[in-house]
């Protein structure tokens, strides 16, 4: 059982980081974490997965104080995500008619409710932003959707100040994600003893 959880993981993350960089190939617009990626990464010079492992550790940091202990996968999503986004920008190309950005978007968010819903059911532990919104909920006795709204208006705003793509794209995300995930979980759980309830909350992006 654990080697599927493991593979299943891992297999989860590497989707997660194609789908990223089909996300940006696209051009429409991205997801409000990786609006900041993208910006802060065009502000350093730095590649977006460099800048998606950097601020993955630097998001850990703030776990301290909210009492929250990684998993594994919680490790693995900090490096993996961005070291398979860059290597999906070394391969998948851009376009440059509409046609060809629409369809990348919608495989780019088919594919990443497919990576959260593989990531999330093996149950290794949540992503550093993930882990952020629910200690945060945690702490304040805010809801998981209130703390997820003001984080990622926060760094969805800073994003776009610093010249990250806030698009159609960002919205179709937004929309679509949450749905496809709840469809999907069921189907991706690892099984055990006791009855899994399906999180509540949609994962934000490692």
């Amino acid at each position: 059982m654990i080697t599927r959880r493991i593979t299943q993981l891992l297999i989860g993350l590497a989707m997660y980081g194609i789908s990223l960089a089909m996300f940006i190939r696209a051009g429409l617009g991205l997801d409000p974490w990786d609006v900041f990626h993208q910006g802060v990464a065009g502000k350093i010079g730095w590649s977006i997965g460099t800048v998606v492992v950097v601020v993955s550790f630097l998001v850990l940091l703030l776990w301290i104080p909210l009492r929250q202990m990684p998993g594994f996968g919680t490790l693995a999503n900090a490096v993996l995500v961005g070291v398979f986004a860059d290597i999906g920008l070394a391969l998948i190309p851009a376009f440059s008619h509409l046609g060809g950005q629409i369809g990348m978007l919608a495989g780019a968010v088919v594919l990443n409710g497919i990576a959260s819903a593989c990531y999330i059911g093996a149950r290794l532990g949540p992503g550093a932003r993930d882990g952020l919104m629910t200690g945060l909920a945690r702490r304040t006795g805010w809801s998981v959707r209130l703390s997820r709204t003001l984080i990622e208006v926060i760094v969805l705003g800073v994003g776009w100040l610093l010249g990250g793509s806030v698009g159609v794209g960002t919205v179709v995300y937004a929309l679509a994600i949450g749905p496809l995930v709840q469809l999907l979980l069921p189907l991706f759980t690892v099984p055990v003893k006791a009855p899994l309830a399906v999180p509540e909350a949609v994962p934000a992006a490692p």
